[in-house]
């Protein structure tokens, strides 16, 4: 009995034993792996080295792909001058027409009418002023004998006269203006180019814009000359100058380059875009390029002077700042703060006063290498 005793409770203490030198293992092994685990890891991280290079400058001359619009490089909508009635055209939609040539002709009966009645009063104020005149040379010739005429009826003469001969004038310069009005009824082209627009018919009632007319008879444009806009964002404009050429193409013609040359630049960007409006003259004597077309435009930005170029991945746009990372002799991260320029095959031109050539910056930079941190 007593053997059986001692055997349970040997028994015992061994499970006791057993249990507790598992809790111990498994708790060992539990703070070891929560141990060891960072520490390998830091050892990891120190151990990897960090890619870097040395800033240096060059010349960054790079391209800008901007839209543009060819437009006529002279359009102008033709009304007429007077109200009137279309009588004649004589161009139609394409017609090519050449400077001062007669385009369409219209009637006003009332202005034939205006024209008479104002040619009778100019010819009846010259008769007035030429008897006044008449009058007015007799009195001075009589004057001559004293005591004949005072010298009041000559100031009176005079006076005559010279009123008649301004009312002459007046009626003179009434008629020139109704001969002139029926000359509108002659329309002609400003500028050599081509109709691109009819909006009336023989018969049609016309006039002045908004008195008339709500379409303008015509819309000639010319087409040989025309003109290439695009609007250059205000970060560009220092890098295009007058006379600087580019390239361009359009929808139309996808297999096709075309040159063109800066002529006007507006000196002033436009309040809405901020971009400043430039021009570029084309010339299509074949028709080929023709006003409204849309064109893709390969603006060269040469570069006037050697600047810092790196990798854009080197630039890091953070919330606050936008920075590279420098590395200093003794290993150390400082954040140098930077404003970029052009961008171009997976580079970026930066500035800064804070950087000189042969520094070391590193290339994959991001905000998880902190200012101050040590870089390996």
């Amino acid at each position: 009995m007593n053997i059986m005793r001692n055997r349970r409770a040997f028994a015992a203490v061994s499970a006791v034993v057993l249990f507790w030198s598992g809790m111990l293992g498994g708790c060992q092994s539990s703070d070891g792996e929560k141990k060891d685990g960072p520490v390998t890891a830091g050892r990891d991280s120190a151990n990897a080295s960090t890619a870097t290079f040395v800033l240096e400058k060059a010349k960054f001359a790079t391209k800008l792909y901007v839209p543009g619009e060819l437009i006529a490089f002279q359009q102008v909508d033709l009304y007429a001058k007077v109200n009137s009635f279309v009588k004649k055209l004589y161009v139609d939609i394409g017609s090519e027409v050449r400077e001062g040539q007669l385009l369409a002709t219209m009637e006003a009966p009332e202005l034939q009418s205006q024209l008479a009645s104002a040619q009778s009063k100019m010819k009846s104020q010259e008769a007035i002023y030429i008897a006044s005149k008449a009058n007015y040379d007799r009195v001075v010739e009589t004057s001559k004998t004293p005591g004949t005429i005072s010298q009041n009826d000559i100031d009176q003469a005079d006076a005559r006269q010279k009123s008649d001969l301004a009312q002459w004038d007046a009626a003179k310069a009434a008629y020139n203006e109704v001969a002139e009005n029926i000359k509108y009824l002659e329309i002609r082209a400003p500028f050599s180019g081509v109709i691109s627009m009819r909006n009336v018919n023989p018969g049609a009632y016309v006039g002045p814009s908004g008195k008339g007319s709500e379409l303008p008879l015509f819309t000639l444009q010319e087409q040989k000359h025309m003109r290439l806009v695009i609007s250059v964002p205000e970060a560009y404009t220092g890098y295009l100058t007058e006379k600087d050429k580019v390239n361009f193409t359009v929808k139309a013609l996808p297999d096709r380059n075309f040159t063109a040359q800066v002529r006007r630049l507006a000196g002033a960007l436009d309040e809405h875009l901020r971009a400043e409006r430039t021009e570029m003259d084309v010339y299509s004597e074949d028709k080929v390029l023709l006003p409204g077309m849309v064109a893709e435009v390969e603006l060269p930005l040469p570069a006037k002077d050697s600047s810092f170029v790196v990798p854009t991945t080197a630039v890091v746009n953070g919330t606050e700042r936008l920075f590279v990372i420098r590395v200093s002799d003794d290993h150390k991260a400082d954040w140098v703060d930077v404003r970029t320029g052009r961008v171009q095959g997976g580079n970026t031109e930066v500035f800064s006063k804070g950087l000189k050539e042969g520094d070391r910056l590193v290339k994959a930079a991001s905000e998880e290498v902190r200012n101050g941190a040590r870089v390996p």
